[in-house]
């Protein structure tokens, strides 16, 4: 079998990892890729925006199924490119795709169909002065969101009236572009964080493990939003009966209203969720992989990869082929170029790899380049290193010990990544 992992990060390089080690051994390449991935798959030298030139090489190269990595080329519809081709993907069009393309229409998507979320108003760039005015009497804290793609660095969680007013005014002035053109103000919610990653055929889905994410930049949850500094999985706290109640209340009326809709869902959908009082709210839909929360749901199950993504592109899931969500506990550090997500230089020469894969670590490429017969620098998150144990603790430990084997001038990673839980 033949596939195509279409991307060039971490979540990426944990997918082609995961596709080599099916028991089907696929012949499994990759579009661009990165130098890990490299090292296991074949480079795919198109454009990734080409999508009618990347699905003439699917059929050409008899391309069983493609994976789709990232958000913006679902977002401009290659999988409906591909699908016009006969060609089998998992992910979703670019009309379900919205759910993350677009806030305004996840938020409006929700408050329609009954899916708990925060209170919240949307306001266009013709529409500034009426914003201004809403943010003016909010109460503190108060969220400001780009409604567009923003790599996961739109959001500001506002602790004062000056800060959101910075916020609003970056994001109407084109801080991230036409994403920023509409903004979405809601209600601040306090609870604990997680995320749900769904495996879905159209109709039918499988729950992945439970993930964690750390998107700020610095420890205790301070600095900048980035695109994810660390994960773990699965979370302890999130019981039976609670995951029952996310799919009972947001899982279910979620994919059913898409089919509804005539626009099904085919791919991971993620949902980024706060649990107030044991009660789930919806903080946004993603509709492809976490990174890096791919990175630790991936190696921490026992699961044939490739018969469950192909099975579910093919709308016939075959729930078999995930036998356990989690063997154990995984833990993922990123190791970030210092300045991220801010300016930040690269072209450093990256050592130690080999040395933490002698620890019995994964390390996943997220921004590297292969140059001279050396590994460097080439983006703001660098590598992921990730760690599988018994216990989180233990994983957690394993990873730390093999981040510090790995050496680049300015690296920068967080040290409180699943720190103080006692599992």
């Amino acid at each position: 079998m033949r596939v195509l992992v279409l991307g060039s990060g971490g979540r990426e390089h944990a997918l082609t990892w995961a596709f080599v080690h099916s028991p089907e051994r696929p012949h499994v390449f990759v579009l661009p890729g990165n130098p890990g991935m490299w090292e296991i798959a074949d480079p795919v030298e198109i454009p990734i925006s080409e999508h009618r030139e990347i699905a003439r090489f699917c059929v050409a190269e008899r391309i069983r199924l493609v994976v789709v990595g990232p958000e913006e080329p679902l977002s401009r519809g290659i999988g409906d490119v591909l699908r016009e081709h006969g060609v089998l993907v998992f992910g979703p069009s670019r009309e379900a795709a919205q759910l993350e393309a677009s806030k305004a229409f996840a938020k409006r998507f929700m408050e329609e169909h009954g899916i708990p979320t925060a209170r919240y108003r949307v306001f266009s760039v013709e529409e500034q002065d009426k914003a201004w005015q809403y943010v003016e009497t909010h109460p503190l804290p108060v969220v400001l969101k780009a409604s567009g793609l923003a790599a996961g660095k739109g959001v500001t969680v506002a602790q004062s009236r000056e800060e959101a007013f910075a916020a609003l005014q970056a994001l109407f002035q084109g801080a991230f572009g036409e994403a920023g053109q509409t903004v979405v103000i809601e209600e601040f919610l306090t609870g604990e964080e997680v995320s749900i990653l769904a495996i879905c055929d159209g109709s039918d889905y499988v729950v992945l493990a439970p993930a964690r994410d750390y998107k700020r930049a610095l420890e205790g949850e301070r600095g900048k939003n980035t695109g994810g500094m660390g994960a773990y999985a699965p979370v302890p706290w999130v019981t039976p009966s609670l995951l029952q109640r996310i799919q009972t209340r947001i899982l279910h009326p979620t994919l059913r209203a898409l089919a509804d809709r005539r626009m099904p869902f085919v791919g991971c959908l993620y949902v980024g969720l706060m649990v107030v009082n044991g009660e789930p709210f919806v903080l946004e839909f993603n509709v492809r992989f976490g990174d890096p929360e791919a990175q630790v749901v991936i190696p921490v199950a026992e699961a044939d990869w490739l018969a469950l993504l192909g099975s579910a592109a093919m709308g016939k899931l075959a729930r078999g082929a995930l036998r356990t969500v989690s063997q154990g506990y995984a833990c993922c550090v990123v190791l970030a170029s210092d300045g991220y997500p801010g300016a930040y230089r690269t072209g450093f020469r990256i050592t130690g790899i080999e040395q933490a894969v002698q620890q019995g670590v994964l390390v996943f490429h997220a921004g590297t380049r292969w140059e001279n017969g050396a590994l460097w620098t080439a983006g703001g998150r660098v590598l992921n290193v990730v760690a599988v144990a018994p216990t989180l603790e233990e994983a957690r430990q394993r990873c730390y010990a093999a981040a510090e084997s790995i050496q680049f001038e300015g690296k920068m990673y967080r040290r409180d990544i699943a720190a103080g839980l006692q599992i």
